[in-house]
């Protein structure tokens, strides 16, 4: 276990690399400038000071060596937008909204979705099985974004039970958790379902039943345990979804987070901040495919997960 472990750090390593070299890259691409939106008319004199200011005067191989090596020293750079910020102390001050509000949406929708799941699979072809189903298509066919604006309208403008937008306490966080949620609830409602269904029909679990265990026993100590693998695959999927997800969200609820920096700072041509909060999507995303790996043996001992065998 533990030389595989080292084997896939050694992987994220590379595979942050390239993302970092892809993303610098990308950004130079971009149009305009990053000083184009500080208020008035700047003039070319003044626009040269602060290209030589942020080292934008130099050639873009010598930006981005400097830029790497600073990046290895945990330096993510300067925002260009915020008063001469570290990007650091911007995604430390913003990272905390948006880690509640993914981690919320992740545990609870995973874990009601597979408890939908079971019950769907347990009353196979009754009416929990149709709702179940009919929920699950809701669920990933609608954008959470659709979601959220029909929260948002009953639940705190019309019938004023939540509080529409804003981030000042727990219970400000509830509509938009609920809006994230509805995916991962309803993809692993699909998933569980499913697998339920094979584990439940297999030959091992009709040897429990001739054998007298009980059908709880069959339940959470046999067939669970299987099914759980298909809905563990999908959790890293889930994660960027729910990445991606609350970008969106956080604008609709104006709530402080990751989210809304990163698409303010793209509108401003930050380019610190999108490299900064790219990185740290890509640390989170390769982090939870590394988490779902390990887990798989933890679930299942039959998968031996070494340097050698994947």
């Amino acid at each position: 276990m533990a030389k595989y472990i080292i084997q896939r750090l050694i992987y994220m390593v590379i595979t942050l690399y390239i993302i970092a070299t892809i993303t610098f890259f990308l950004m130079q691409l971009l149009p305009g400038s990053p000083f184009n939106n500080l208020g008035g008319k700047m003039s070319e004199a003044q626009e040269e000071i602060l290209l030589q200011k942020y080292g934008l005067d130099e050639p873009v191989p010598v930006q981005y060596f400097q830029y790497m090596a600073a990046m290895l020293q945990g330096d993510l750079g300067i925002s260009f937008q915020y008063d001469n910020r570290a990007v650091t102390d911007i995604i430390l001050e913003r990272i905390g909204p948006s880690a509640t509000l993914g981690a919320q949406a992740l545990i609870v929708g995973s874990l009601l979705g597979v408890a939908l799941g079971m019950i769907a699979a347990i009353r196979h072809n009754l009416w929990a099985d149709y709702i179940s189903n009919i929920a699950a298509v809701i669920g990933i066919s609608i954008p959470s974004f659709i979601f959220a604006g029909v929260l948002q309208f009953y639940f705190a403008v019309k019938w004023r039970i939540f509080p529409p937008s804003f981030w000042e306490g727990p219970i400000y966080s509830v509509l938009p958790t609920i809006s994230l949620m509805i995916f991962p609830l309803a993809i692993c409602a699909r998933f569980m379902r499913t697998e339920m269904l094979e584990v439940l029909g297999s030959d091992y679990i009709e040897l429990a039943r001739a054998k007298g265990v009980s059908n709880g026993s069959i339940l959470f100590k046999h067939a669970l345990r299987n099914a759980l693998i298909p809905v563990i695959t999908v959790l890293g999927p889930m994660t960027v979804s729910l990445m991606t997800g609350t970008l969106v969200i956080e604008q609709i609820f104006a709530i402080p987070g990751i989210g809304e920096q990163f698409v303010r700072s793209i509108s401003t041509n930050d380019y610190p901040v999108i490299m900064g909060t790219t990185m740290l999507f890509s640390v989170l995303f390769i982090v939870v495919i590394l988490i779902v790996d390990i887990l798989y043996g933890v679930i299942d001992p039959r998968i031996r997960l070494t340097g050698g065998e994947d």
